[in-house]
């Protein structure tokens, strides 16, 4: 199950990719490694099925409501100057660790971004990933859990003061 850490503009969800080498050879379990990344994967057209390779997740509320990672670009050099129409959910770089001996294997930590912060019922994560052997999964998540939370954020930085 994901950690999410609640914040009072939306959530972050930090999900673990685990890879394992098992029979794969050195090549194709770099390949594997690499389609993680998104921008590594090309062939992904509008009305077209997607690439096996391509790791995707998404969101779906009661009210119908979904986002979903797919498509998106991970230049994060221009910022937008309005929010999006909410649901939005992102891709955040993940961090990398490696592990050697008969079994290698490499974990990354992904962070998804939801914004805004869910509505306070249930909603719907779906990961999928076939070229890593993850079929269409979906696992319920609590969204008055994390409303609750984010009630409770402290702000970083103080208020700037008023000039008079």
């Amino acid at each position: 199950m994901p950690t999410i850490q609640a914040f009072s503009t939306g959530c972050l969800i930090n999900v673990d990719i685990v890879t394992r080498r098992q029979a794969l050879s050195s090549d194709d379990f770099q390949a594997l490694q690499l389609a993680v990344f998104p921008h590594m994967i090309t062939g992904v057209r509008a009305g077209q099925p997607l690439p096996d390779q391509l790791l995707r997740f998404g969101v779906r509320f009661a009210g119908g409501a979904k986002a979903t990672t797919v498509g998106q670009r991970l230049d994060r050099t221009q910022l937008p100057q309005d929010p999006p129409p909410g649901p939005h959910l992102s891709l955040l770089l993940p961090g990398m660790s490696m592990r050697s001996g008969d079994d290698d294997a490499g974990v990354m930590t992904w962070g998804l971004w939801l914004w805004p912060t869910p509505p306070r019922e249930r909603f719907e994560l779906a990961v999928e990933w076939p070229v890593g052997g993850i079929e269409l999964s979906i696992a319920e998540l609590d969204g008055a859990a994390i409303a609750d939370a984010a009630q409770q954020v402290v702000s970083y930085w103080p208020e700037p003061p008023q000039s008079r």
